[in-house]
């Protein structure tokens, strides 16, 4: 089971990172990502391997030791919690970035690589958008949805 649950976490976060990366303007996109519950599938997996072995966790946890850390992630379901925590996490980590840079009127051309390297490489994925945002501050007039909101309400 641990196996297929391992499998199945980055299988469940597959949508959403191509929707923000393929289809961002759409508006099933932005309805989907704009909600915080988007990384719920994959940490739902999370919920289900940590269970399992959640007294050796929170040992690992609770009392840091890179040895006992060392000896959890060395097991089969050690290595899927992590995994399913980083597919998690890095999600959440993507559609904020995904938001963030739509609100700020972000380039989807600069955002879209980033949002791969965040798949990736998360630190550097978020560390490379938040340098980018140093140089593309926030608008001071309506945010985004709400300028896309006018807009479709003064289309004929």
């Amino acid at each position: 089971m641990t196996y297929r649950l391992f499998d199945l976490t980055f299988l469940l976060a597959v949508p959403f990172w191509a929707l923000m990366i393929f289809a961002p303007g759409w508006t099933l996109t932005r309805r989907i990502m704009a909600s915080p519950w988007s990384a719920t599938a994959p940490l739902a997996v999370y919920v289900v391997l940590a269970a399992s072995e959640f007294g050796t966790l929170w040992t690992v946890v609770s009392r840091p030791d890179l040895d006992t850390l060392r000896a959890f992630l060395g097991t089969p379901t050690g290595a899927a919690v992590i995994w399913a925590h980083l597919i998690a996490f890095d999600l959440f980590i993507g559609s904020w970035i995904h938001r963030d840079a739509r609100e700020r009127g972000v380039p989807h051309l600069v955002v879209a690589p980033l949002l791969v390297l965040t798949i990736l490489l998360s630190p550097l994925g978020l560390l490379s958008y938040l340098l980018v945002r140093v140089f593309k501050p926030a608008p001071s007039g309506p945010r985004l949805h709400d300028r896309e909101l006018q807009q479709r309400h003064a289309a004929p």
